[in-house]
């Protein structure tokens, strides 16, 4: 999938939800309180930032767009400095005022980057506290071309049914991030973005892509949805519609430093994308895209617009990266749909060397999308021996999935690839090493169906056999 930047700058969205500011404390703890046993944090910086649906505002106004933000806030200066802080940032605020409540507040404490504790400070909004909220939506909803619900359970958004029927009205869609586990009172919506806990917690586990996909489709019809979007963090993100193959998208290769936020940057992202005329499946891809530079970042953070343009041109494939069986099926058929060809090539992979590195590189250039499937531990003892494999399945996958000619990797776990072949039916399958045609395992059944068989030699001295040979005369 290419992906390509939308006009945010044109897209207009109304945010509804729970409002609030995060506050971050942050110091040296370099002793322990003599009064008890916790450390003592020495504040030397401190730091507020929007948080809940004001972090959706934040973000959708960094990509460049308009957007328009109804929530509740207490009467108090932390309102007011949450509100000067939106503002700022070019967000148009639309708050009602709480006598009795105060602003939700939650402080964290952070010492050498690693938060020590939170403390909310919170009282849920009842329904006296909402009074005139629906209609500070109504008198916005027409210059909007999506509406967003941030659902956090503080209360704000005790009348969803309302909102939704409003958005329906309007004929726009409505995204909304769920919250609980009455997931029957976002009846209606076009979208909802339940993380993997959240969506497990209303329907149960599952064993298997196909059971979360059947009951993704479930929810679905049961809530009168377009789609479903639930985000798996590092198994990334799956896109579920009645109408389409269900859309993996693995997670970014990207170091997490911290998750907060993560979910108000994926549905910010999503939401502003099919705002400026993105369909689901481009959409989700940003998103997943953005939720990738998110975690990387501390705290509650917004990204950009040309942060996320340089990150997608830095990296066009969204959809690279380590996979189950599953999810590799479902995204070679989108591939082979959009017309590319498929190359596969299978191997131990026990030490990466230059040999594979170059037979790989080879390969690639056969077609448009390379497959790497290795075979996991057990299955690399049953055919080298007691002594291997030197780097376990987890390390050989990820050296592989790092390598610029590779687009996805995969672990079996018979003796032969030969079921992935039967599942995936590649255009090309590549063998490297001193093989002859007729040795190449799935060979015959490529070519029973039209395929090609390549055998492509590594370079000279190269394999891992020859580099354990070499380790153990040093070794002598």
């Amino acid at each position: 999938m290419k992906l390509e930047m939308p006009p945010f700058q044109h897209a207009r969205l109304l945010v509804i939800g729970d409002v609030m500011l995060d506050r971050y404390w942050h110091g040296s703890a370099s002793r322990v309180s003599p009064e008890a046993p916790v450390p003592v944090v020495k504040v030397a910086n401190r730091e507020d930032r929007p948080g809940g649906a004001g972090n959706v505002a934040l973000n959708i106004a960094a990509l460049g767009s308009a957007v328009r933000l109804v929530g509740v806030v207490g009467d108090d200066e932390t309102g007011l400095e949450l509100y000067s802080r939106l503002k700022a940032a070019g967000v148009y605020c639309d708050f009602l005022q709480s006598e009795e409540k105060p602003t939700i507040t939650k402080l964290r404490i952070i010492s050498q980057h690693q938060q020590l504790i939170r403390l909310d400070f919170e009282k849920a909004f009842e329904a006296s506290d909402i009074i005139g909220l629906q209609d500070k939506a109504k008198s916005l909803v027409d210059d909007s071309q999506v509406m967003v619900l941030s659902d956090y359970g503080k209360g704000a958004l005790q009348d969803i049914n309302d909102l939704i029927d409003l958005g329906r009205s309007r004929n726009i869609p409505i995204i909304v991030d769920p919250k609980g586990t009455d997931f029957t009172k976002y009846r209606g919506a076009t979208l909802i973005t339940p993380n993997l806990t959240e969506f497990e917690a209303v329907m149960g586990g599952s064993h298997n892509e196909e059971e979360l996909v059947n009951k993704g489709l479930r929810l679905v019809r049961e809530l009168n949805l377009e789609a479903i979007l639930i985000t798996r963090g590092e198994h990334g993100m799956t896109l579920i519609r009645p109408d389409s193959p269900e859309l993996h998208l693995p997670a970014r290769a990207q170091e997490v430093f911290d998750v907060t936020g993560a979910g108000d940057t994926v549905i910010s992202v999503l939401a502003a994308s099919m705002a400026a005329g993105d369909g689901f499946a481009d959409a989700t891809a940003l998103a997943n895209l953005a939720a990738g530079l998110v975690v990387g970042k501390l705290g509650t953070a917004a990204i950009s617009g040309p942060e996320l343009r340089r990150a997608m041109l830095a990296d066009q494939n969204s959809g690279r990266g380590v996979m189950t069986a599953e999810q590799l099926q479902i995204v070679v058929q989108d591939a082979k749909a959009h017309g590319e060809k498929i190359i596969f090539t299978n191997g131990c992979f026990d030490i990466i060397h230059a040999g594979h590195v170059g037979y790989l590189a080879v390969a690639k250039q056969l077609g448009d999308r390379l497959v790497v499937a290795i075979n996991d531990d057990d299955s690399v003892r049953r055919l080298k021996g007691a002594g291997r494999p030197i780097n376990p399945v987890e390390r050989r996958m990820a050296v592989l999935a790092g390598l610029e000619a590779v687009d996805w990797v995969v672990s079996f776990s018979e003796d032969t690839p030969e079921p992935l072949l039967e599942s995936l039916q590649p255009e090309v399958l590549v063998k490297g090493g001193d093989y002859t045609m007729d040795q190449v395992v799935g060979g015959s059944y490529v070519e029973s169906y039209g395929g090609m068989v390549r055998v492509l030699e590594f370079l000279d001295n190269c394999s891992t056999s020859a580099i354990m040979e070499k380790m153990k005369e040093v070794g002598e």
